[in-house]
């Protein structure tokens, strides 16, 4: 790393360190309800679960101090509009009385602070992130969603991007990603370097790797589904702030006494100055792209890059049973940067560009019949593009390339409760996905446009129990699809049980069939510049055939005086995927085929707290193995099969100042070299055993800190610094191999060196 950019790094600590308020905390005032639950927290010796935004605006009189814990409780139940729920590890669940009498399905949290204060592990086996409540991790000062998840074991990325993120060894295309029920098939800025979705909007996120409700469909591997604030805010609030990447801001706004809007948006600074990280990062993209590499003759200049994206929720509660949310997002990112040469003393300039855009939006409407019904439509449109424009300058080409999909989705549940303890949830769902393709080449002229649509029809229906001692929990249901354009049906099953027992135990078993009509191919290394070359394309159920996948699960949990144990065993087979969507850079490159992929794991965890201190330690065992029957080795490795990987953190947290360092380790990514000695055999690599080798291994750790002081009485702020990859390691994540004249030349891809970043942010 430049010298110059090191000394920005330590200059960069001591302001941070100095920055500090050094004055006496000023008198705050006591009435508000947050600051009586830290008082309370102190007294009583627990800690309560809540979200910060939600009893933001909740101001009572404080109680006597006279009062033991369940009178306490007992008290803020009368004077608020919550309840108060005292669990056996001494949590108390803040919980909005609304709702639990608004007839929905609700998922206890079984394990507060399952990582870090935040993150919660719920009933129905899933996790939450509430990002109001957020604590810190390792590396991270906004609250990147998509690097969070990264966080729980099983959940890694092969390339250091959101944009490629593995949930048991699937690739990235297997994921569900839903921002307020919209099917999103972007995920990042910076093509992939963090994530497009703001934290400051983004409210909940819940993470399912198996055992996912029958309401959804797609994402064989699993489920991030993100979730603005569902109340309606009755006082003005916001936040503007900037970073070493992007300028954002946030404003929740009061419209009468029945609806609210939120707005966010953030743009990239880049226009005005450039940062070290805005360079480290914009350097990762590029390695070994046509941005970065050229031919003797080409120059390029003039690289530019810059991204922005807008979002809005608007909630309108109707009446006291009827709401309405209409949801907009818009992102966009754009590369453009020129190739020039000089040929017979006379100069030529051409431009090359690189766009991404997601625009989508959303409606739902709900409504409560009665104290047994409740119905709820959603419908949403999202579009997504992908364009490059790579001019060859030598040649006087222009090649274009598109990739475009169009989806339209409409569905409608119905929930029955049965009873105190049995819900029923049975819906429509609706899906029609459209994705176009274009290669278009000027000279010689060429062009060819595939644009295909599938319909997708499904029926679903799931029974939600809980026990009177809220010790069993059972979510099972069935989900029946029709693909009208194959006239294929396919009928897909959901488990999710979860027993507790000797008080601080917890048993769980997961299960579930799915499906989807989508995937990510690769047809060319260098499509679209070589740096975002996937393109989405429809199963034909020929030779592209709808993926369909199983898995299952077993748990056991231990969660007793701040240690928490948890260990899970797995068992996944996804069937249909192709050569093309597992991003082969070796002999199998340019084969098409189909098969399927195996995959053995266990996910392990321990976590233990201590007063402000906060430590956990994860490892994930993974045996991934394809299958393609018409390969010349039909089984061998997967491409994501990261065998063994640990991380270990430990946070330390006080009313103004949080801190988090980490470390990152894993076996390195399976790739496959040539046989020494005989490297090239009749003008072609020759190859040994498929997947066979591992690259060295990956370690990085990772620091970062977050201060709270007061501007103002009413207007707070945060400073944060964090400091990615502090030792500066070397990473490979990917190595593969070219003919180079009479020789073989292997080619390494770098992981993000050194990265510093700094936020500051001013709430009012």
């Amino acid at each position: 790393m430049a010298i110059q950019t090191k000394r920005f790094i330590v200059i960069l600590l001591l302001s941070f360190v100095f920055s500090f308020p050094l004055h006496s905390q000023e008198t705050e005032n006591k009435q508000s309800l947050s600051e009586i639950l830290s008082l309370l927290e102190k007294c009583f010796d627990v800690q309560f679960n809540y979200a910060e935004d939600a009893i933001s605006q909740t101001e009572i009189t404080p109680p006597k101090e006279t009062l033991t814990l369940n009178e306490t409780l007992n008290y803020l139940e009368t004077v608020t509009d919550f309840l108060f729920r005292l669990t056996e590890d001494q949590m108390v669940l803040v919980i909005l009385k609304d709702t639990l009498s608004n007839l929905q399905q609700l998922s206890e949290v079984m394990v507060s602070g399952y990582i870090v204060k935040g993150i919660n592990k719920l009933s129905n086996g899933s996790f939450e992130i509430d990002v109001s409540d957020f604590d810190i991790l390792p590396g991270l000062i906004d609250t990147d969603v998509l690097q969070a998840v990264q966080a729980f074991p099983g959940i890694q990325s092969i390339n250091e991007t959101v944009s490629n993120i593995n949930i048991r060894a699937g690739s990235h295309d297997q994921n569900l990603i839903l921002w307020d029920d919209i099917k999103m098939y972007q995920s990042g800025h910076f093509f992939g370097l963090i994530s497009m979705f703001n934290p400051q909007i983004t409210q909940r996120v819940s993470l399912t790797k198996n055992g996912s409700a029958t309401e959804y469909t797609d994402g064989v591997s699993g489920t991030i589904s993100m979730e603005t604030d569902k109340k309606v805010n009755k006082k003005f609030n916001g936040n503007i702030g900037v970073n070493f990447i992007d300028a954002n801001g946030f404003v929740d706004i009061p419209v009468g006494e029945k609806s609210s809007l939120q707005v966010a948006a953030r743009k990239s600074i880049s226009d005005f100055t450039e940062t070290p990280t805005y360079n480290n990062f914009f350097e990762r993209i590029s390695q070994d792209t046509e941005v970065e590499n050229n031919t003797m003759s080409n120059i390029n200049s003039d690289k530019e890059f810059d991204f922005y994206d807008a979002s809005l929720r608007w909630i309108y509660k109707i009446n006291d049973k009827e709401e309405l949310r209409i949801n907009f997002i818009n992102v966009a990112n754009e590369l453009v940067f020129n190739e020039n040469t000089t040929l017979n003393s006379t100069e030529d300039s051409r431009q090359s560009s690189l766009s991404q855009n997601s625009i989508a939006g959303a409606i739902e409407y709900s409504k409560i019949w009665n104290d047994k019904w409740k119905t709820v439509f959603e419908g949403y449109e999202t579009d997504y593009k992908l364009k490059s424009i790579n001019a060859n300058v030598l040649e006087s080409q222009r090649f274009l390339q598109e990739n475009k999909v169009s989806e339209t989705s409409l569905k409608l549940k119905a929930n029955y409760k049965i009873n105190s303890q049995m819900q029923l949830l049975s819906g429509y769902h609706f899906v029609e996905t459209e994705i176009t393709n274009l290669d278009d080449v000027d000279t010689p002229r060429f062009k060819l446009l595939v644009s295909e649509v599938v319909r997708t029809h499904g029926v679903f229906s799931q029974i939600s129990y809980t026990s009177k001692d809220r010790n069993t929990n059972l979510m099972a249901g069935l989900r029946y699809n029709y693909i009208d354009k194959f006239s294929k049906h396919l009928i897909e099953p959901r488990l999710s049980f979860l027993y507790k027992f000797l008080d601080n135990f917890s048993f769980e078993i997961l299960g579930e069939f799915k499906h989807q009509n989508t995937s990510q191919v690769i047809n060319f290394q260098n499509d679209f510049l070589g740096i975002e070359k996937r393109r989405w394309q429809l199963s034909n159920d020929e030779d592209i055939p709808v993926i369909q996948s199983l898995q299952g699960s077993i748990g056991l949990t231990f969660n007793k005086n701040g240690w928490l144990i948890s260990a899970d065993g797995y068992y996944k087979k996804v069937k249909g995927i192709t050569t093309q969507s597992q991003g082969f850079q070796n002999q199998y490159e340019f084969e098409r085929t189909s098969g399927f992929n195996e995959v053995r794991g266990l996910d392990f965890i321990v976590r233990k707290q201590i007063n402000n201190f906060n430590s956990w330690l994860s490892y994930s065992y993974t045996n991934s193995d394809y299958n393609f029957e018409d390969l010349a080795e039909k089984n061998f490795p997967s491409n994501f099969n990261i065998r063994h990987a640990l991380t270990f953190g430990t946070n330390y947290t006080s009313e103004r100042l949080k801190l988090s360092a980490g470390l990152n380790w894993n076996s390195g990514r399976p790739t496959t070299r040539p046989i020494e000695g005989d490297e090239i055999v009749n003008d072609n690599i020759n190859y040994g055993a498929t997947n066979s080798v591992e690259l060295e291994d990956y370690f990085r750790v990772d620091v970062s800190a977050l201060y709270n002081f007061n501007l103002s009485n009413k207007t707070k702020a945060n400073m944060g610094l964090s400091i990615w990859n502090l030792l500066d390691r070397k990473n490979i994540i990917n190595s593969f191999y070219r003919i180079n004249g009479d020789e073989v030349t292997e080619i390494k891809k770098r992981s993000l060196g050194i990265t510093p970043n700094l936020v500051f942010r001013v709430n009012f």
